[in-house]
């Protein structure tokens, strides 16, 4: 996957296309809360094949059942494509709908 730095207009519009995730420091954030423990690290997992796929890979924690995602890119200095690609991904995989 192509790692391209997104224009301060993209930037702007991240959190119209993501509302769940926010900018901070810089970063797209977002934090997921699960029903317990066994959730949240099974969302993890799930979470890492596809990252492992698209080699983007999040900062992020875990304490019991909330997940906490931090995506930028340290190659570009801020937030890219790969950063927006990890997200939607996310997004779709917590709404429940397979990844692609």
């Amino acid at each position: 996957m192509t790692c391209v730095p997104l224009t301060a207009e993209q930037i702007s519009s991240l959190t119209i296309d993501l509302p769940q995730w926010s900018l901070v420091n810089g970063k797209l954030h977002r934090e997921l809360h699960f029903a317990d423990f066994n959730e949240a690290f099974g969302f993890m997992c799930r979470v890492a094949l596809i990252a492992e796929t698209i080699g983007h890979h999040p900062e992020w924690s875990n304490v019991w059942n909330t997940v906490v995602i931090e995506l930028t890119t340290h190659d570009t200095g801020g937030l890219s494509s790969l950063d927006l690609a990890l997200a939607l991904r996310i997004e779709a995989l917590a709404a429940g709908v397979p990844s692609t």
